[in-house]
């Protein structure tokens, strides 16, 4: 009951900070489920292989929730979600292939520095200029797998990086929003599918396991965030939100050094 209550919590959480500050819950869920997971006795060497795993499985349910909202507003660029889609699907499956091979003690390094960048660009309120067009059909293709790679190694649905990248390609931030939302549902299709592939023989899985993906986790996690999302979206027209990425930025930086020194 107390792991269920953890999981419900970090669910509630990140479906709160999801909906009020528009970041991933990617970032929230892996390092807390890298912290449960090692309380319930799972080995070392996959802890941060079923957080990443099961991080991206509950960002299926999530991102389509968020998908369903912001196409009932028009805001979602399909024809740009179809033209990176390829390259994502690619590049997350790489991704997951590459994880496997990487060490749980690399991984959260790797994954510390991500959250250590993240917290720096929200802290400065960086975006980059918008200068140029979207590219043809090769460059979406390896912008799509660059997102996708990097997505799957630190197990999130890629807007850190999606909505920075279409912003730079002259996209208007809501539809970079909208539209990137709906590119996090094949990064967690494929990145499910990934974990789930290159862990299914791992011997030391715990019960209710398929690969990489622990499911009472997935389950608790991906319904309070679905349930809580809507709740943070309502806090965002009240609170200021400029002063809470700053807050939130400080608790990023913190995570991102205590994954690297922890």
């Amino acid at each position: 009951m107390e792991t269920l209550l953890l999981y419900l919590a970090t669910g509630a959480v990140a479906g709160v900070l999801a909906g009020l500050l528009g970041v991933g819950g990617g970032l929230i869920i892996v390092p807390a489920l890298a912290f449960i997971f090692a309380t319930q006795g799972v080995p070392d060497a996959i802890v941060m292989h079923m957080a990443l795993g099961t991080s991206l499985a509950t960002i299926v349910m999530t991102s389509t929730s968020s998908v369903r909202a912001h196409h009932k507003r028009g805001a979602v660029l399909w024809q740009v979600v179809w033209r990176l889609t390829p390259g994502i699907v690619v590049g997350t499956l790489m991704g997951a292939m590459l994880a496997d091979m990487l060490s749980s003690g690399t991984l959260k390094h790797i994954f510390g520095i991500f959250a250590l960048l993240v917290a720096l660009q929200m802290g400065l309120g960086a975006k980059p200029a918008p200068h140029r067009r979207l590219p043809g059909r090769s460059g979406m293709g390896l912008a799509g797998w660059i997102i996708g790679s990097v997505s799957a190694i630190v197990g999130i649905g890629g807007g850190s990086l999606t909505v920075p990248f279409l912003t730079w390609c002259k996209v208007g931030i809501h539809n970079a929003v909208a539209t990137s939302s709906a590119c996090g549902l094949p990064i967690a299709l494929a990145g499910s599918l990934g974990f789930i592939i290159t862990g299914w023989n791992e011997t030391a899985l715990p019960a209710y396991s398929s690969g990489y993906i622990y499911w009472p986790a997935m389950a608790g996690i991906a319904t309070a965030s679905v349930l809580f999302a809507p709740l943070g979206a309502k806090f965002a027209h009240a609170l200021p939100a400029d002063i809470l990425k700053k807050f939130f930025a400080i608790f990023l930086a913190l995570l991102g050094t205590r994954m690297l020194v922890g």
